[in-house]
Protein backbone atom coordinates (compact mmCIF):
# COMPACT_ATOMS: atom_id res chain seq x y z
CA UNK A 1 0.00 0.00 0.00
CA UNK A 2 1.72 2.88 -1.42
CA UNK A 3 1.51 5.82 0.82
CA UNK A 4 3.24 8.75 -0.62
CA UNK A 5 1.09 12.10 -0.37
CA UNK A 6 0.74 13.09 -3.98
CA UNK A 7 -0.63 16.67 -4.53
CA UNK A 8 -3.94 14.73 -6.42
CA UNK A 9 -4.07 12.70 -3.43
CA UNK A 10 -4.16 15.46 -1.02
CA UNK A 11 -6.96 16.91 -2.61
CA UNK A 12 -9.17 13.26 -3.09
CA UNK A 13 -9.05 13.23 0.91
CA UNK A 14 -9.45 16.95 1.82
CA UNK A 15 -12.03 17.83 -0.12
CA UNK A 16 -14.64 15.21 1.55
CA UNK A 17 -14.04 16.55 4.80
CA UNK A 18 -15.21 20.34 3.62
CA UNK A 19 -18.50 18.55 2.11
CA UNK A 20 -18.98 16.54 5.23
CA UNK A 21 -18.92 19.47 7.18
CA UNK A 22 -21.60 21.05 5.37
CA UNK A 23 -23.68 17.82 5.83
CA UNK A 24 -23.20 17.75 9.42
CA UNK A 25 -25.10 21.42 9.65
CA UNK A 26 -27.42 20.99 6.83
CA UNK A 27 -28.28 17.29 8.91
CA UNK A 28 -29.00 19.80 12.64
CA UNK A 29 -30.83 22.16 10.16
CA UNK A 30 -33.50 19.98 9.10
CA UNK A 31 -33.44 17.56 11.66
CA UNK A 32 -36.99 18.46 12.62
CA UNK A 33 -38.10 18.30 9.63
CA UNK A 34 -37.92 14.96 7.99
CA UNK A 35 -36.83 11.30 9.96
CA UNK A 36 -33.17 10.94 9.99
CA UNK A 37 -33.21 7.18 8.72
CA UNK A 38 -35.88 8.77 6.30
CA UNK A 39 -33.54 11.55 5.61
CA UNK A 40 -30.95 8.67 4.50
CA UNK A 41 -32.52 6.73 2.37
CA UNK A 42 -33.60 9.54 0.35
CA UNK A 43 -30.67 10.92 0.25
CA UNK A 44 -28.84 7.81 -1.56
CA UNK A 45 -31.84 7.04 -3.73
CA UNK A 46 -31.34 10.74 -5.15
CA UNK A 47 -27.73 9.67 -5.38
CA UNK A 48 -28.70 6.34 -6.81
CA UNK A 49 -30.68 8.23 -9.95
CA UNK A 50 -27.47 11.07 -10.19
CA UNK A 51 -24.84 7.93 -10.54
CA UNK A 52 -27.57 5.74 -12.96
CA UNK A 53 -26.82 7.52 -15.78
CA UNK A 54 -22.93 7.28 -15.61
CA UNK A 55 -22.32 3.77 -14.76
CA UNK A 56 -25.81 2.01 -15.55
CA UNK A 57 -23.97 -0.46 -17.24
CA UNK A 58 -22.51 -2.46 -14.20
CA UNK A 59 -26.11 -3.88 -13.78
CA UNK A 60 -25.57 -5.89 -16.58
CA UNK A 61 -25.74 -9.63 -16.34
CA UNK A 62 -22.34 -9.91 -17.79
CA UNK A 63 -20.87 -7.63 -15.29
CA UNK A 64 -18.82 -8.31 -11.90
CA UNK A 65 -21.09 -6.70 -9.64
CA UNK A 66 -22.86 -10.19 -9.11
CA UNK A 67 -20.04 -12.12 -8.39
CA UNK A 68 -18.81 -10.13 -6.01
CA UNK A 69 -22.30 -9.15 -4.74
CA UNK A 70 -21.53 -9.77 -0.92
CA UNK A 71 -18.81 -7.27 -0.53
CA UNK A 72 -20.59 -4.64 -2.35
CA UNK A 73 -23.56 -5.59 -0.34
CA UNK A 74 -21.62 -4.83 3.00
CA UNK A 75 -19.93 -2.12 1.71
CA UNK A 76 -23.08 -0.79 1.31
CA UNK A 77 -24.01 -1.37 5.10
CA UNK A 78 -21.57 -0.14 6.65
CA UNK A 79 -21.21 3.12 4.75
CA UNK A 80 -24.14 4.05 2.91
CA UNK A 81 -26.68 2.19 5.15
CA UNK A 82 -25.46 2.51 8.95
CA UNK A 83 -22.50 5.10 8.76
CA UNK A 84 -25.18 8.94 7.47
CA UNK A 85 -28.11 6.87 9.46
CA UNK A 86 -26.07 7.17 12.79
CA UNK A 87 -24.99 10.36 12.15
CA UNK A 88 -28.51 11.96 11.16
CA UNK A 89 -29.79 9.84 14.53
CA UNK A 90 -26.65 11.58 16.79
CA UNK A 91 -27.68 15.00 15.36
CA UNK A 92 -31.31 14.78 16.84
CA UNK A 93 -30.37 14.83 20.33
CA UNK A 94 -26.60 16.06 19.98
CA UNK A 95 -24.89 19.05 18.40
CA UNK A 96 -22.42 18.85 15.11
CA UNK A 97 -19.88 20.23 17.83
CA UNK A 98 -20.12 17.31 19.80
CA UNK A 99 -20.48 14.66 16.78
CA UNK A 100 -17.46 16.17 15.49
CA UNK A 101 -15.88 15.86 18.62
CA UNK A 102 -16.78 11.99 18.83
CA UNK A 103 -15.86 11.66 15.29
CA UNK A 104 -12.70 13.15 15.55
CA UNK A 105 -11.50 9.69 17.76
CA UNK A 106 -11.88 8.09 13.85
CA UNK A 107 -7.76 7.83 13.69
CA UNK A 108 -7.83 5.60 17.13
CA UNK A 109 -11.29 3.69 15.49
CA UNK A 110 -9.07 3.17 11.89
CA UNK A 111 -5.77 2.35 13.59
CA UNK A 112 -7.68 -0.36 16.01
CA UNK A 113 -10.10 -1.88 13.20
CA UNK A 114 -6.59 -2.27 10.93
CA UNK A 115 -4.73 -3.86 13.76
CA UNK A 116 -7.44 -6.47 15.18
CA UNK A 117 -9.44 -7.11 11.74
CA UNK A 118 -6.93 -6.82 9.56
CA UNK A 119 -3.43 -7.68 10.64
CA UNK A 120 -2.26 -3.97 10.25
CA UNK A 121 0.49 -3.55 12.79
CA UNK A 122 0.23 0.13 14.59
CA UNK A 123 3.56 2.24 14.02
CA UNK A 124 5.04 4.57 16.76
CA UNK A 125 4.34 7.45 14.48
CA UNK A 126 0.77 6.77 13.61
CA UNK A 127 0.27 7.30 17.71
CA UNK A 128 2.31 10.26 17.24
CA UNK A 129 0.44 11.50 14.32
CA UNK A 130 -3.00 10.88 15.78
CA UNK A 131 -2.10 12.83 18.94
CA UNK A 132 -0.99 15.91 16.93
CA UNK A 133 -4.27 15.46 15.24
CA UNK A 134 -6.91 15.49 17.94
CA UNK A 135 -5.14 17.86 20.15
CA UNK A 136 -6.01 20.26 16.72
CA UNK A 137 -10.11 19.12 16.58
CA UNK A 138 -10.02 19.71 20.54
CA UNK A 139 -8.29 23.34 20.09
CA UNK A 140 -11.19 24.04 17.34
CA UNK A 141 -13.86 22.67 19.77
CA UNK A 142 -12.34 24.34 22.86
CA UNK A 143 -12.64 27.94 20.86
CA UNK A 144 -8.50 28.41 21.72
CA UNK A 145 -9.31 27.89 25.50
CA UNK A 146 -8.76 24.22 26.76
CA UNK A 147 -11.17 25.05 29.51
CA UNK A 148 -14.10 24.30 27.20
CA UNK A 149 -12.64 21.06 26.52
CA UNK A 150 -14.34 20.11 29.99
CA UNK A 151 -17.92 21.88 29.71
CA UNK A 152 -18.83 19.17 26.64
CA UNK A 153 -21.06 16.48 27.26
CA UNK A 154 -21.64 13.11 25.80
CA UNK A 155 -25.84 12.52 25.52
CA UNK A 156 -27.22 9.53 23.69
CA UNK A 157 -26.06 11.14 20.21
CA UNK A 158 -22.69 11.14 20.85
CA UNK A 159 -23.23 6.99 20.87
CA UNK A 160 -24.43 6.72 17.98
CA UNK A 161 -21.97 8.77 16.33
CA UNK A 162 -19.08 6.17 18.04
CA UNK A 163 -21.19 3.64 16.71
CA UNK A 164 -20.93 5.05 13.55
CA UNK A 165 -17.13 5.78 13.72
CA UNK A 166 -16.92 2.15 13.99
CA UNK A 167 -18.53 1.17 11.06
CA UNK A 168 -16.64 4.09 8.51
CA UNK A 169 -13.26 2.47 10.05
CA UNK A 170 -14.70 -1.08 8.75
CA UNK A 171 -15.40 0.08 5.54
CA UNK A 172 -12.61 1.74 4.95
CA UNK A 173 -10.19 -0.98 5.72
CA UNK A 174 -12.73 -2.93 3.47
CA UNK A 175 -12.19 -0.33 0.41
CA UNK A 176 -8.63 -1.37 0.13
CA UNK A 177 -9.58 -5.00 0.47
CA UNK A 178 -11.84 -4.83 -2.26
CA UNK A 179 -10.68 -7.30 -5.63
CA UNK A 180 -13.45 -5.47 -7.51
CA UNK A 181 -13.30 -6.68 -11.43
CA UNK A 182 -11.94 -4.66 -14.49
CA UNK A 183 -15.08 -3.16 -15.45
CA UNK A 184 -16.30 -1.46 -12.17
CA UNK A 185 -12.17 -0.19 -11.19
CA UNK A 186 -11.96 1.42 -14.37
CA UNK A 187 -14.96 3.70 -13.42
CA UNK A 188 -15.35 5.90 -9.70
CA UNK A 189 -19.40 6.20 -10.82
CA UNK A 190 -19.38 2.04 -11.35
CA UNK A 191 -18.12 1.75 -7.91
CA UNK A 192 -19.78 3.82 -5.75
CA UNK A 193 -22.99 3.03 -7.57
CA UNK A 194 -22.32 -0.86 -6.97
CA UNK A 195 -22.30 0.32 -3.40
CA UNK A 196 -25.07 2.38 -3.61
CA UNK A 197 -27.47 0.17 -4.96
CA UNK A 198 -26.91 -2.01 -2.10
CA UNK A 199 -27.12 0.68 0.51
CA UNK A 200 -30.38 1.96 -1.02
CA UNK A 201 -31.55 -1.33 -0.01
CA UNK A 202 -30.33 -1.50 3.26
CA UNK A 203 -31.25 2.03 3.90
CA UNK A 204 -34.66 1.55 2.76
CA UNK A 205 -35.20 -1.37 5.29
CA UNK A 206 -33.89 0.66 8.27
CA UNK A 207 -36.33 3.58 6.83
CA UNK A 208 -39.77 1.44 7.13
CA UNK A 209 -38.67 -0.10 10.60
CA UNK A 210 -38.30 3.87 11.56
CA UNK A 211 -41.72 4.89 10.40
CA UNK A 212 -43.34 1.28 11.81
CA UNK A 213 -41.92 2.80 15.24
CA UNK A 214 -43.70 6.08 15.12
CA UNK A 215 -41.27 8.97 13.42
CA UNK A 216 -42.35 12.85 12.87
CA UNK A 217 -44.06 13.12 9.88
CA UNK A 218 -42.13 15.20 7.38
CA UNK A 219 -42.36 18.81 6.83
CA UNK A 220 -41.99 19.87 3.41
CA UNK A 221 -39.95 23.40 2.19
CA UNK A 222 -37.58 24.78 -0.18
CA UNK A 223 -35.32 24.53 2.50
CA UNK A 224 -35.90 20.66 3.15
CA UNK A 225 -35.91 20.16 -0.65
CA UNK A 226 -32.25 22.57 -1.24
CA UNK A 227 -30.79 20.47 1.89
CA UNK A 228 -31.67 16.94 -0.11
CA UNK A 229 -30.30 17.67 -3.60
CA UNK A 230 -26.91 19.18 -1.33
CA UNK A 231 -27.08 16.00 0.68
CA UNK A 232 -26.96 13.78 -2.07
CA UNK A 233 -24.72 15.60 -4.65
CA UNK A 234 -21.66 17.37 -2.61
CA UNK A 235 -20.82 14.97 0.95
CA UNK A 236 -22.38 11.81 -1.13
CA UNK A 237 -21.96 11.59 -4.68
CA UNK A 238 -19.02 13.69 -4.80
CA UNK A 239 -17.56 13.43 -1.51
CA UNK A 240 -17.53 9.31 -1.66
CA UNK A 241 -15.89 9.34 -5.00
CA UNK A 242 -12.94 11.09 -3.99
CA UNK A 243 -12.47 9.43 -0.60
CA UNK A 244 -12.56 6.11 -2.17
CA UNK A 245 -10.27 7.15 -4.49
CA UNK A 246 -8.09 9.04 -1.82
CA UNK A 247 -8.23 6.16 0.51
CA UNK A 248 -7.04 3.39 -2.30
CA UNK A 249 -4.25 5.54 -2.92
CA UNK A 250 -2.91 6.53 0.53
CA UNK A 251 -4.66 4.03 3.12
CA UNK A 252 -7.02 4.09 5.46
CA UNK A 253 -4.66 5.04 8.21
CA UNK A 254 -3.52 8.09 6.53
CA UNK A 255 -7.16 8.69 5.71
CA UNK A 256 -8.49 8.96 8.98
CA UNK A 257 -6.56 12.12 9.82
CA UNK A 258 -7.83 14.10 7.05
CA UNK A 259 -11.40 12.71 8.31
CA UNK A 260 -10.45 15.25 11.22
CA UNK A 261 -10.16 18.53 9.52
CA UNK A 262 -14.11 17.92 9.26
CA UNK A 263 -14.62 20.23 12.47
CA UNK A 264 -11.86 22.39 11.33
CA UNK A 265 -13.94 22.99 8.49
CA UNK A 266 -17.26 23.04 9.95
CA UNK A 267 -16.06 25.86 12.80
CA UNK A 268 -14.53 28.14 9.85
CA UNK A 269 -18.22 27.40 7.84
CA UNK A 270 -19.98 28.46 10.81
CA UNK A 271 -17.63 31.50 11.64
CA UNK A 272 -18.69 32.50 7.70
CA UNK A 273 -22.47 32.28 8.10
CA UNK A 274 -21.99 33.90 11.53
CA UNK A 275 -20.27 37.14 10.23
CA UNK A 276 -17.41 36.03 12.71
CA UNK A 277 -13.72 36.16 11.61
CA UNK A 278 -11.25 33.70 11.69
CA UNK A 279 -9.37 33.37 14.87
CA UNK A 280 -5.67 32.76 15.31
CA UNK A 281 -6.42 29.12 17.07
CA UNK A 282 -7.75 28.21 13.55
CA UNK A 283 -4.66 28.13 12.35
CA UNK A 284 -2.91 26.60 15.50
CA UNK A 285 -5.39 24.04 14.58
CA UNK A 286 -4.93 24.05 11.03
CA UNK A 287 -0.98 23.33 11.65
CA UNK A 288 -1.65 20.51 14.41
CA UNK A 289 -4.05 18.59 12.12
CA UNK A 290 -1.48 18.88 9.23
CA UNK A 291 1.33 17.79 11.09
CA UNK A 292 -0.32 14.85 12.06
CA UNK A 293 -1.30 14.03 8.95
CA UNK A 294 2.54 14.67 8.00
CA UNK A 295 3.63 12.46 10.70
CA UNK A 296 1.58 9.44 9.92
CA UNK A 297 2.53 9.49 6.51
CA UNK A 298 5.75 9.72 6.51
CA UNK A 299 8.07 7.09 5.49
CA UNK A 300 10.47 4.88 8.30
Amino acid sequence: MNQRLSSRTIFLLTLPPLLWAGNAIVGRLVHDQLPPVLLNFMRWGIAFFLLLPLAGPVFRREAGLWKHWKTYAMLGLLGIGMYNALQYMALQSSTPINVTLVASGMPVWMMLTGWLFFGVPVSRRQVVGAVLSIAGVLLVLARGEWRHVLELRLVAGDLFMILATIAWSVYSWMLTRATEPADIRANWASFLLAQVAFGVLWSGGFALGEQALGAIPVQWSWTLALALLYVATCPAVIAFGCWGAGVRAAGPAVGAFFVNLTPLFAAMLSSAFLGEAPHGYHAAAFALIVGGIVVSARRG
